[in-house]
């Protein structure tokens, strides 16, 4: 059994994704472009493009992925933010951005309406200063 989530053990790492298919996309850029070097050719010269756009795709799946995330905990969050925000704060949710949305969403329900008017009276905006406030972690295993 793994550890409790917290805010040092909250980062998501896929090991067939980071250890292996990373370091397999680099390899094989690296190799397409030696061979590009060593004998320039159409051919050479596509296998190393390829192997960049390899790359690149494996970063923007990744980037689309928690871009989608974000959008999703966005909505997730406002609609908590309704149910447990006192009166005067309730008009004041468009004010939080998605960044402090996403760092507010391990907080749990009894400390997130006194999180949330500190990020918003504070102007806090870096996920992790947020987060590093949170004393009742509520862990996300959904994550992406």
């Amino acid at each position: 059994m793994s550890a409790p989530q917290s805010f040092k053990r909250h980062a998501r790492i896929v090991p067939l994704y980071h250890g292996f298919a990373f370091p397999v996309l680099i390899l094989n850029f690296v190799w397409n472009a030696k061979r590009l070097l060593a004998r320039p050719s159409w051919e050479t010269a596509v296998g190393a493009l390829l192997g960049a756009a390899l790359i690149a795709m494996f970063f923007y799946a990744r980037i689309f992925a928690l871009t989608v995330q974000d959008r999703v905990i966005r909505l997730e969050m406002r609609l908590r933010l309704r149910e447990l925000l006192p009166p005067d704060l309730v008009p004041r949710i468009h004010e939080f951005t998605t960044s402090q949305l996403v760092a507010l969403r391990f907080a749990g329900d009894a400390e997130l309406p006194a999180l949330a008017r500190r990020v918003l009276d504070e102007r806090l905006v870096d996920r992790k200063a947020i987060k590093r406030l949170i004393t009742d972690w509520q862990p996300d295993h959904l994550r992406a």
